[in-house]
């Protein structure tokens, strides 16, 4: 059975980081393209960030460029999303995800294994 579990959620006030990380139990981890999708209340999952198993590559919404970096270490089967100077827009539950294609894509119907959530809410 794959797990997908996330941590790192929490309160945290405008301009502020949290750090969200996911363990997997993929085998092999190193073949999954991961990805970080995030719902608030009221509105639909929404694409934030993902890293292709092939290089590291990378793709961002653009809500989020520029602030938030994902990374992952395959020796851990750990993907990381660090979010730095948060906004109240950002309250979310954050869902890890994978897929075995090396497309860093956000369509989420894509994606075959997802977390329970995280949930990162930030006030102002």
């Amino acid at each position: 059975q794959v797990n997908l579990v996330e941590s790192g959620g929490g309160l945290v006030q405008a301009g502020g980081s949290l750090r969200l990380s996911c363990a997997a139990s993929l085998r092999p981890f190193s073949k999954y393209t991961m990805g970080w999708f995030r719902q608030a209340p009221g509105k639909e999952r929404e694409f934030v960030a993902a890293i292709s198993w092939i290089g590291g590559a990378t793709n961002y919404a653009d809500s989020v460029k520029g602030r938030f970096t994902i990374s992952r270490d395959n020796a851990k089967n750990t993907v990381i999303l660090q979010m730095n100077n948060l906004k109240p827009e950002d309250t979310a539950v954050y869902y890890c995800a994978a897929h075995t294609s090396p497309q860093p894509h956000g369509i989420a119907s894509s994606y075959n294994y997802w977390g329970q959530g995280t949930q990162v809410t930030v006030s102002s």
